[in-house]
């Protein structure tokens, strides 16, 4: 498999594109106003605790105070017996050090821990941790045990003194000593100055920034597969081959510039890709459809035939648009960046191979995801539950906001709805108000329905009132919108 990556960069905005045998796969977009915070170290201070959520509140200097529950306040793995009360844990005012593990999402604010940790190229430093561990994505026995020997082989030879523990990253499969040793050496000074900020930073501020996305980017997607990345700006071009070169040297190679009139996001279609994939509806190849609807909740996707009719039975039909629909939702789910619980309605299958081969081709396909994907099987009811990591928000709450006209709802009332609304609020008018003349202001639509298939109703309800309605188009006005003034 071949893979890109490109960067487009102006002073506004970076937006990440990785692309696979010349498909979009995923994008990230970081706006320089609204950075993400995941990662970051904070010095805080707590300002409400509520001991019925078991959580509390912590300022961390952002708009919104940030949350956190006991069990991350906690040791790690403790067990439920010996779990103690948010309130023993913490007070209000109290000074607290914590990292974000979650960006504010929606009305959510974002989410913390005060277990730390640091990452690297190859590695995660986690001061308060007491053993090392290795990605579970690495799954030869024989190359852990390589990587873990290596790790405490480095720890032991490490010129500052180690405290607590490392978890070996998938990107290490296959590093040599030495590279393990730079990046553990580079980690542990990193924490010396973390660790000196600690104490002297002001309340509340940041102790500890992550890298910018583009830098970022290259240490968390770089894999063997990634043949190249291209960058199109000149300067940032720069700082990538400065961070390439200290921290992942033999990757230069694969860093360009890109200097194309051509708009560097036109290349694949990812300009295309990224506005199909803010709208409900995905078409297969086959011609078949997923239909995609986030919820607070959860998100649903449901899969159909659509104008695929195949060319044996039914049964193959479902079968092969099921086990198209399963490779394309684990791409959208990539690309979209939808997380929390997702329940997928494939097309009903009465064999249960079929059933059995879908399911694992969704799980394959779900293993190139960086996020954390826990696929639970088929429910009672035919329905294939899963669950996807959520740290920061999704592609369509980043660049999008709840429609003004419908406030999120995604339908509108009918102009016949209106109609009738109107004529209830005139009759409810009548009773409280005297008036001569009653006048409707609407959207061209309802007025247009009040003076056609509805006139006969209007003529009816001014001789029940007595009253003269007149009716006046206000182009600015919302489908729902209406006003009735008494003259």
């Amino acid at each position: 498999m071949s893979g890109e990556v490109l960067i487009n960069l102006t002073p506004m905005e970076t937006r990440v594109a990785v692309v696979e045998n010349g498909v979009l796969q995923e994008a990230f977009i970081e706006r320089s106003g609204r950075r993400g915070i995941v990662g970051n170290i904070y010095r805080g201070k707590v300002v409400r605790v509520l001991p019925g959520m078991q959580a509390a509140f912590v300022d961390i200097g952002i708009d919104r105070a940030a949350f956190i529950h006991a069990h991350e306040v906690m040791a790690p793995n403790t067990p439920p017996d010996e779990q103690v009360s948010i309130s023993q844990l913490l007070q209000e005012g109290q000074t607290l050090v914590v990292q974000a593990t979650k960006d504010p999402i929606g009305s959510k604010g974002a989410r913390l821990t005060t277990h730390l940790s640091v990452p690297s190229r190859y590695l995660v430093y986690m001061p308060d941790a007491s053993h090392n561990g290795v990605s579970q994505r690495i799954e030869d026995e024989g190359e852990r045990e390589r990587l873990r020997q290596l790790t405490e082989s480095c720890q032991a030879e490490q010129e500052i003194e180690v405290t607590g523990g490392f978890i070996i990253r998938t990107a290490a499969e296959g590093v040599t000593r030495d590279e393990l040793y730079a990046d553990m050496h580079f980690l542990l000074r990193l924490w010396r100055k973390v660790s000196e900020r600690k104490h002297t930073a002001s309340i509340p501020s940041v102790i500890y920034d992550d890298l910018p996305l583009f830098i970022r980017t290259l240490r968390d997607v770089m894999r063997d597969e990634i043949e190249r990345v291209r960058i199109d700006s000149r300067e940032n071009f720069q700082k990538l081959l400065e961070f390439a070169r200290e921290f992942m040297p033999g990757t230069e190679s694969r860093i360009e510039y890109y200097p194309g009139e051509r708009p560097i996001f036109d290349l694949y279609s990812v300009e295309d890709e990224i506005q199909k994939a803010l709208g409900r509806k995905v078409q297969l190849k086959s011609g078949g459809y997923l239909v995609i609807d986030p919820t607070e909740a959860m998100t649903t996707i449901d899969v159909n035939t659509g104008g695929y009719v195949g060319h044996r039975n039914l049964e193959e039909t479902i079968f092969k648009t099921n086990l198209e629909a399963a490779t394309a939702i684990a791409r959208q789910l990539r690309l979209r960046n939808l997380g929390g619980i997702i329940i997928i309605d494939f097309i009903d299958m009465d064999d249960t191979e079929h059933q059995r081969q879908v399911l694992r081709m969704l799980e394959k396909s779900l293993e190139r995801d960086h996020a954390k994907t826990k696929c639970t099987g088929v429910t009672e009811l035919g329905l294939v539950q899963l669950t996807r990591k959520r740290t920061r928000e999704s592609l369509e709450q980043t660049l999008c906001e709840a429609c003004p006209v419908c406030h999120g709802r995604g339908t509108l009332k009918t102009p016949e709805s209106v109609c009738y609304e109107i004529f209830r609020e005139i009759l409810r008018e009548d009773r409280a108000y005297s008036a001569e003349t009653y006048m409707v202001l609407a959207a061209q639509a309802v007025v247009d329905r009040l003076l056609d298939e509805e006139s006969a109703a209007v003529a009816d309800l001014e001789v029940f009132i007595g009253k003269t309605i007149r009716f006046q188009v206000e182009a600015h006005y919302s489908q729902e919108q209406y006003d009735i003034v008494l003259m």
